[in-house]
C-alpha cells in the first residue's frame, strides 16, 4: 500500500491555504521510519516514576507522579514499532531517619511501617489502572546487594573519602543544607529556630564523620550535559532552573551517617559503623530495578524519569554527577511536575484539606479521575483542586462531548444495522469545492477532517513535551468539532429509505465512526477502560489499536476501510454517565 506519511502530509498541509487530506493513500501514523514523534530509535524504554516514601499514606500528588509516568509509557508502546518495548517502574523508599522517627512516633518496628504503607502505594496504583512494569522496595534484598557495588565503583575510582562532616540536616528533607539555604523563623514558644529556606522544615547543627562524595568535581561535567541536552529536563524552566543552581559552589556532598545514629539503611561495604545516605540508596534503586550491577541493566539505561519539583536538585545535579562518577550516562530525561492544591491552600493534615484518591477514584471512577488529574495537571505550576471543577470537566467533555457524541451515533434509530456504514466519495470528494449533484460535504468538514488526521502527530508531540494536558485539550478540541459536523449535518433527520440521504446518511455516521476510532486510540495512555469501551462499541479489535495501525479514513483517499460494514460491538450503556445527576441521586439516596 503506498502512503502518505505524517510529516510529508504536514508539510504538503502548511503550504496550502485549503486543508489538504488528499493523495495518493491513506493517511497512517508510524510505520515507515520513526515512530510518531519518537526522539530517539531506541528498542527499549524505560520510564520510572519517583519511588514514594512511606512515612505517611499517599495522597493525589503521589498519585499524579504514577499516572503521568504510566500515561508516557503506555503512548510510547502504543506507537511502538514491532519489537520495541517500554517499561515502567514505581515503588517505595524505605530508609532513613524519617521512617525510623516515624516508625518509633507509632511505636512499630520500621519493617512495619514500611510495610503497612508500601502496600497502601501498591494498592492504589492498582486500583487506579497504573500499569508498572515493576513495583520496587528498597528493602529488598537485592537492592542492598546494588547499592553496595555501586558505593564500591565509586571508591575504586576515588571518588569518597572520610571527613568530618559539619552543617545543617535536615531529617524531614533528609538532605544537608549550606549556610546560605537556611534561615530563622518562630518556633511554638515564639523562639527564634533554624529551618529549610526552601521547604520550611526544621534543620539542625551536625558535626560527625561521614564518607563523602567528590561532587564538587563534577560541576563542569553536569552543566555540560545540560547545555549539549536542552530538552534533558523539561518543562524548560526547570531545566534552566538547574543550570542557574550550578552557577554556585557545588560542595562534596556527606553520602553516609553514623549508623549509631541512622540504623535503619543499608550498611557501607566494609564499615558498619556508616550507613549510606538515603538518598544515595534511594537513586541507585532505578538501576537495581533494571537487574543492576549484571549486564542486562545496559539494555535499558538510560530512563526517562517522572519526579516532583520538590526532588528536583537531587535527581538533575547529585543523580547525574553520581552516575557519571561510577561510569554510567545519565538519565535520558527528566519530566518535572508541580504540585497540587485544594482550594488555593497547600495540603496539610493540620488544615484538614488532604485528599484521599482512593475515595476520589471511588466517586469520579478511576478513568474520570485519571482524566481530571492529567487534564489538569499543569508541570510548569501548581495547579489547584475541588471536587466542583471535576464534576464539571468530567461531565462536559466524557459525558456530554465523548459520550454523547457515541451514543448518538450508534444508537439503533439513527443506525438500525448496527454496522459501521460505507463513505460515499461521490457525497465528499477528496478536493474540497467539487461539483456534482451529490455532493454533500462543507468547507468546515474539510477542516474536520485535516484536524482529526493532524491529531495524532500533535498529541505525540505533545507527549514528546511532557504537556500531556495539551494532548487532551487538543483530543477534546476535535471531539467538539465532530458534534458540529453531526449537529451541522443531522443524521437522525435524514433516512435510509431515500436514494439522496442514504449515501450521506452514511457517510456522515462514517466520518464520525473514524474520528472516534482515533480519539478512542489516542485516549488509552489516560482512560484506558472508557477507551476500550468505546473502541469494542467500534468493533475494533486490539490488534487494531496502536498508532502503527491507525489509518484514518481510509476511504476518503481511495483506499479499501477494512471497518467498512462490519457489525459493531455490543451496546454497554453510556460511555460516562453524568457525575452531577449521579450525585444528585446519591443525595437524595441518603436523604430519604
Amino acid at each position: 500500500m503506498l502512503r502518505i506519511s505524517v510529516f510529508q502530509a504536514l508539510r504538503l498541509l502548511a503550504a496550502s491555504r485549503v486543508p489538504l487530506l488528499g493523495g495518493p493513500g491513506a493517511r497512517c501514523y508510524g510505520s515507515g521510519g520513526p515512530t510518531v514523534g519518537s526522539n530517539a530509535a531506541h528498542p527499549h524504554d524505560f520510564f520510572t516514576t519517583p519511588i514514594f516514601y512511606v512515612n505517611a499514606a499517599p495522597h493525589i500528588g503521589h498519585l499524579y507522579s504514577a499516572l503521568l509516568g504510566d500515561a508516557l509509557c503506555r503512548h510510547r508502546s502504543l506507537r511502538a514499532p514491532s519489537g520495541a518495548a517500554a517499561r515502567l517502574s514505581t515503588g517505595t523508599d524505605e530508609h532513613g531517619l524519617k521512617i525510623q522517627q516515624a516508625a518509633a512516633a507509632a511505636g512499630l518496628a520500621p519493617r512495619v511501617l514500611c510495610d503497612r504503607v508500601s502496600a497502601q502505594f501498591r494498592r492504589l496504583f492498582r486500583d487506579a489502572g497504573v500499569a508498572a512494569t515493576d513495583f520496587f522496595r528498597t528493602t529488598e534484598a537485592r537492592h542492598q546487594e546494588a547499592v553496595q557495588h555501586f558505593w564500591e565503583v565509586l571508591a575504586a575510582r576515588g571518588l569518597l573519602y572520610k571527613g568530618l562532616y559539619e552543617g545543617w540536616y535536615c531529617s524531614s528533607d533528609e538532605c544537608f543544607l549550606p549556610e546560605a539555604k537556611v534561615t530563622r523563623q518562630p518556633g511554638p514558644s515564639g523562639e527564634s529556630c533554624p529551618v529549610s529556606l526552601e521547604s520550611g522544615h526544621p534543620v539542625s547543627w551536625t558535626e560527625e564523620e561521614n564518607y563523602i562524595f567528590r561532587l564538587s568535581q563534577f560541576r563542569e561535567p553536569v552543566q555540560r550535559w545540560l547545555r549539549s541536552n536542552p530538552r534533558a529536563i523539561v518543562p524548560e524552566p526547570f531545566h534552566r532552573l538547574v543550570l542557574q543552581w550550578l552557577e554556585e559552589e557545588l560542595p562534596d556532598l556527606s553520602v553516609s551517617r553514623r549508623s549509631s545514629h541512622l540504623h535503619w539503611g543499608i550498611p557501607v561495604p566494609g564499615d558498619d559503623s556508616q550507613t549510606i545516605y538515603v538518598w544515595l540508596d534511594a537513586l541507585v534503586s532505578y538501576l537495581t530495578v533494571i537487574g543492576y550491577p549484571n549486564a542486562e541493566f545496559r539494555s535499558w539505561w538510560p530512563a526517562s524519569q517522572v519526579i516532583g519539583k520538590d526532588i528536583l536538585k537531587f535527581h538533575a545535579i547529585y543523580w547525574p554527577a553520581l552516575l557519571l562518577g561510577a561510569g554510567l550516562n545519565p538519565p535520558r530525561r527528566i519530566y518535572v511536575h508541580s504540585h497540587w492544591t485544594v482550594c488555593g491552600q497547600k495540603m496539610s493534615k493540620s488544615l484538614g484539606n488532604v485528599v484521599d484518591p482512593v475515595a476520589c477514584l471511588d466517586r469520579y471512577t478511576v478513568d474520570g479521575f485519571r482524566y481530571f488529574l492529567l487534564r489538569q495537571g499543569v508541570p510548569n505550576w501548581d495547579c489547584d483542586y475541588n471536587d466542583e471543577k471535576v464534576v464539571k470537566l468530567l461531565d462536559s467533555e466524557l459525558a456530554d462531548a465523548l459520550g454523547g457524541l457515541l451514543n448518538r451515533c450508534t444508537a439503533g434509530r439513527i443506525n438500525p444495522s448496527g454496522t459501521y456504514p460505507a463513505f460515499c466519495t461521490a457525497c465528499f470528494p477528496t478536493e474540497p469545492g467539487s461539483q456534482g449533484p451529490a455532493v454533500r460535504a462543507q468547507a468546515e468538514d474539510y477542516a474536520l477532517l485535516n484536524a482529526v488526521a493532524a491529531l495524532p502527530e500533535q498529541v505525540a508531540n505533545y507527549y514528546d513535551n511532557f504537556q500531556i494536558y495539551k494532548a487532551l485539550e487538543a483530543v477534546s478540541s476535535c471531539v467538539r468539532q465532530t458534534n458540529g459536523f453531526v449537529q451541522r449535518h443531522a443524521p437522525w433527520k435524514l433516512s435510509w429509505e431515500s436514494p439522496r440521504d442514504a449515501p450521506w446518511l452514511g457517510t456522515v455516521l462514517h466520518v464520525a465512526f473514524e474520528c472516534l476510532r482515533v480519539f478512542g486510540t489516542l485516549l488509552q495512555p489516560v482512560t484506558p477502560s472508557l477507551a476500550d469501551k468505546l473502541l469494542s462499541r467500534l468493533g475494533v479489535s486490539a490488534a487494531e489499536r496502536g498508532l502503527q495501525q491507525l489509518f484514518f479514513l481510509p476511504r476518503f483517499y481511495g483506499r479499501q476501510c477494512p471497518f467498512e460494514g462490519r457489525r459493531l460491538g455490543p451496546e454497554t450503556g453510556l460511555l460516562f454517565p453524568r457525575l452531577d445527576q449521579s450525585r444528585v441521586r446519591m443525595v437524595k439516596a441518603q436523604g430519604t
